[in-house]
């Protein structure tokens, strides 16, 4: 075998069969940005042996202060591809696939069954859902994470844990990004290794496993915790579901919750334009045997919405993001 992986193979927990465990083990990776670059770069550094990158972004330079896979020729280029390029360089044994496209509820079916183990580096609580939920169905480990400012939580789900949804039933309604927050690059970098090491051990099979656990950092106090998820219950009730826009039917009532100004002509023609305060208010006269599906950019105004209208006696709610 080759001295690659020779410091690793040295390690009781790998060994030699440890190390065809990860080269013949197949990751989803969601994200290509701040959490994924670690994450992917740690992975095909241990050489796990198959990796698909999903990401639908161009590199831009405000990226490069914590997504150290690119440079600035790597400038306008899709994520993904650069993300193949730079990680091609690093390990040219393996078999690294880009797909330069959002996760969608459309292709997470396909993309999850291909995978022994899913990883959500996104930074959209739309594509967390999605991938939650189809790793419950599907029965595969998710390793999701979440940054924002000086702090995050990285977490292990499903798979035999209970999924993302049993732990956060709910979107916070005002939910930031990094753009609009701001994030320090060590941060993400401190949680992508985090995904990675968890990643790693699910593969390797390790004991105690990582699945039902969520570490927290707070890197302004250098503080660590975390705690046991593995009994929390999964909800009960019909959930809010987050489809693709392609199966939105004729049948459907449908709300479009951004303003004209921020989208003056909505994928969905028959849409009707009303803001999410409208929509809580009950200023919206609804039919009570449709289906209402209520669209935004990211899912959280679609999930305010839709948590106001199952309040209002509709029971039947599903959700779009259409993204940015």
């Amino acid at each position: 075998m080759s001295d690659r992986y020779a410091r690793q193979i040295v390690l009781p927990e790998v060994r030699a069969e440890g190390q065809d465990k990860l080269g013949a083990a197949s990751v989803l990776v969601v994200g290509a940005g701040g959490l994924g670059c670690p994450v992917l770069q740690y992975l095909v550094a241990a050489g796990v042996g198959r990796i698909a990158i999903v990401d639908h972004d161009r590199v831009e330079e405000s990226n490069l202060h914590r997504q150290p896979l690119y440079g600035m020729s790597d400038l306008g280029l899709e994520k993904a591809r650069a993300a193949r390029a730079a990680l091609g360089r690093l390990n040219p044994t393996l078999a690294i696939e880009a797909l330069p496209e959002r996760l969608t509820p459309a292709n997470a079916t396909r993309l999850v069954g291909q995978a022994d183990l899913a990883i959500d580096a996104a930074d959209s609580f739309a594509a967390t859902y999605v991938l939650s939920d189809e790793c419950l169905r599907a029965g595969k480990p998710l390793v999701s994470a979440s940054a924002l400012g000086l702090s995050g939580y990285v977490g292990a789900f499903c798979g035999g844990a209970p999924s993302y949804r049993a732990v956060f039933p709910e979107i916070p309604r005002q939910a930031g990004s990094c753009a609009e927050a701001g994030v320090l690059g060590p941060v993400v970098g401190v949680l992508g290794s985090l995904q990675a090491h968890m990643a790693l051990s699910l593969l390797l099979g390790l004991e105690p496993s990582v699945l039902g656990q969520i570490v927290t950092v707070d890197l302004r106090t250098l503080r660590i915790g975390g705690f046991c998820f593995a009994g929390a219950p999964e909800p009960e009730g019909a959930v809010m579901a987050f489809i693709s826009a392609s199966e939105v039917s004729s049948a459907d009532v449908v709300i479009d919750l951004r303003s004209l100004e921020e989208a003056p002509i909505s994928p969905i023609a028959a849409a009707l334009r009303l803001g999410v305060e409208q929509v809580e208010q009950g200023e919206a006269q609804l039919p009570a045997a449709s289906r209402i599906v209520v669209c935004c950019r990211t899912g959280v105004r679609a999930w305010r919405a839709a948590r106001a209208l199952q309040r209002q006696g509709h029971s039947n709610v599903a959700l779009v993001a259409f993204g940015s």
